[in-house]
């Protein structure tokens, strides 16, 4: 007989996490900010006034667990239901299940979905009549962005909240509930703790409280099976429970994105540390290293452009060392890249500079190319003024002459696209364009005197 055979007899082989959820809003620990005292979603529950909501959290967050509590408070009728695996014909089954409850017992329904934002929009349309007429209060529970994932029809229907990752003391509380609970936890098996080790199971649950009562079971397991006599859960235990940490993050979700954008902007704001830290964010959450290199690379020229040239070639050269090295060696070409982009000159000019072009051809289409810096490769093209007048830059003084190389109609206008800072390398292509620029004017003088 195993340590987790001495519970009293008890049979429930549920895991932990499912056994310790609570079982009301007093039990709930956290989300203070949607289950205050006076706090519109409290009120709601006790005067039976639900209404449809999505809630949007990170896993673990407690999104399940309050719609069941929900549903007992009310003496509603709760159905869960996974947009995994379910579709119309089951939401038709729902309504119709939900339509005899009220008819005969006069029982409102909530009907949970987790994972709403799997649904397509064909799904999402048939919850639109019933959610309107209120025969159904709907409980969406979704990791990704509402505004992006739920059709607007819906989404105008309900009231989005957002859950919160537990706190430390949220996590350290509900780990020591579970060790003392003699009904649902592990409390009559007489275990103790240690401080470090809990605070290794909070600090790898990363607000998640179902990955913190996972571990403590499985640190318990492992106490069990060492052969041990005592019942004193050490860091060592959680150690080799856990193995690594489990950062919360979704390589297609929103949390991809937002770190993604962390990093960029901590690099255009010069921050070496704070790029550094969303970096190894990044890989140690499992993103594809190469990914975060085309970023860097993108960065290099958006961002840095010719304020610092070299910054390309250092990105170009940190994956191609990530592609020689792999993992976790060329993680380092990676973050020597960050670095340099982040502590590199800045310009935009060029991202600007190429954006002012693709309006400008949008506007204009295509205009011909002046005759005279087309290519004139046969006899009849020289003969319709290919080429004609070109002067070739070599011939002249620092090899520069001037001469018109865009079409006529955006002659004359200045610098129209790319306008150099004077920050880093662009200062001297700015003091280089400044004296081209007066090259140009006296030989345009010399041309107007008669």
């Amino acid at each position: 007989m195993d340590l987790f055979d001495q519970q009293d007899g008890k049979s429930d082989n549920r895991p932990l996490a499912d056994r310790m959820r609570p079982r009301s809003l007093d039990e709930y620990v956290g989300q203070d900010h949607l289950l205050g005292a006076d706090s519109l979603l409290r009120r709601a529950v006790a005067e039976d006034r639900l209404f449809s909501v999505i809630f949007w959290g990170p896993p673990g967050s407690g999104k399940t667990t309050l719609a069941r509590i929900m549903a007992q408070e009310t003496k509603s009728h709760f159905i869960g239901f996974s947009a995994v695996l379910s579709g119309v014909k089951e939401i038709r089954g729902v309504v119709e299940e939900a339509t005899e409850l009220w008819r005969h017992q006069r029982r409102k329904t909530i009907l949970f979905v987790d994972e709403i934002h799997r649904f397509n929009k064909a799904q999402q349309d048939a919850f639109l009549p019933h959610v309107e007429s209120g025969l159904i209060t709907l409980i969406g529970a979704t990791t990704e962005n509402p505004s992006f994932e739920v059709i607007a029809p819906l989404l105008s229907r309900m009231r989005v909240l957002t859950l919160k990752p537990f706190t430390e003391e949220d996590l350290s509380g509900i780990v020591r509930r579970a060790l003392a609970d003699s009904e649902r936890g592990l409390g009559g098996l007489g275990l103790e703790i240690e401080p470090e080790a809990l605070s290794h199971i909070v600090w790898s649950a990363d607000g998640d409280a179902r990955s913190a009562l996972n571990s403590l079971e499985a640190a318990a397991s492992v106490m069990d099976n060492s052969g041990e006599t005592g019942r004193r859960i050490t860091r060592a235990f959680v150690e080799e429970a856990i193995q690594k940490k489990a950062l919360q993050y979704d390589k297609s979700g929103e949390e991809h994105y937002n770190l993604i954008s962390a990093l960029h902007k901590s690099l255009r704001g010069s921050d070496p540390d704070a790029a550094l830290y969303w970096l190894g964010r990044m890989l140690m959450a499992g993103e594809d290293p190469l990914y975060i290199a085309r970023r860097l690379i993108r960065f290099a020229s958006e961002d840095v452009g010719n304020a610092d040239p070299r910054a390309l070639t250092v990105t170009i050269d940190a994956m191609q060392a990530y592609h020689f090295l792999g993992s976790p060696e060329g993680e380092l070409a990676l973050a020597q890249a960050a670095v340099y982009l982040a502590t590199a000159a800045k310009s935009n000019s060029l991202y600007t500079g190429y954006g002012r072009v693709r309006q400008t051809i949008e506007k204009t289409g295509t205009l011909p190319v002046p005759l005279h810096i087309r290519n004139a490769p046969t006899k009849l093209m020289k003969e319709l003024d290919y080429g004609k007048g070109y002067l070739y830059a070599h011939d002249f003084a620092d090899a520069y002459i001037p001469q018109e190389y865009l079409p006529d109609e955006l002659r004359g206008k200045g610098p129209q696209f790319y306008r150099p800072t004077d920050r880093g390398y662009e200062k001297i292509i700015g003091e280089r364009l400044e004296q081209w620029r007066k090259i140009r004017e006296a030989n345009a003088a010399k041309k107007e005197k008669p």
